[in-house]
């Protein structure tokens, strides 16, 4: 499997405080199968399709700290370039660049009419 090119569109996330309900209506719309994050802190399950070779997306609970959302997220090389470009484009950083162990890059931006994305840049390969 080849990775996505940067700049693309490569994970979706699905925010809420209620992830039970959030599975149960994904799985019986579309058949989505959901499991843990390995490398998570408990609050996030990972979204896999029929058919798919590798999960495509999150469920994240939110523990109602944040309102409930369904974002896209882009991959890129530099998260942190990305963000500061992203304010002179007259957008906002909402959650700055996060480091989780596995060395994956993430942060949420909104775009100048207020709409929630992310961008994230995978972990070094092994």
């Amino acid at each position: 499997m080849t990775a996505p090119a940067y700049n693309t569109m490569a994970w979706f996330q699905v925010g809420t405080d209620d992830p039970d309900a959030a599975r149960r209506f994904y799985g019986r719309l579309f058949g989505w199968s959901f499991a843990a994050d390995p490398g998570g802190d408990g609050r996030y399950d990972l979204v896999s399709y029929p058919g798919a070779e590798l999960p495509s997306g999150g469920v994240f609970d939110t523990g109602g700290r944040e309102p409930g959302h369904a974002i896209f997220c882009v991959v890129v090389e530099d998260v942190a370039a990305i963000c500061a470009e992203t304010e002179l484009a007259g957008g906002q950083v909402v959650v700055p660049p996060t480091t989780r162990p596995s060395g994956l890059v993430f942060a949420d931006l909104r775009d100048p009419a207020g709409n929630l994305f992310g961008v994230f840049s995978p972990p070094p390969a092994p």
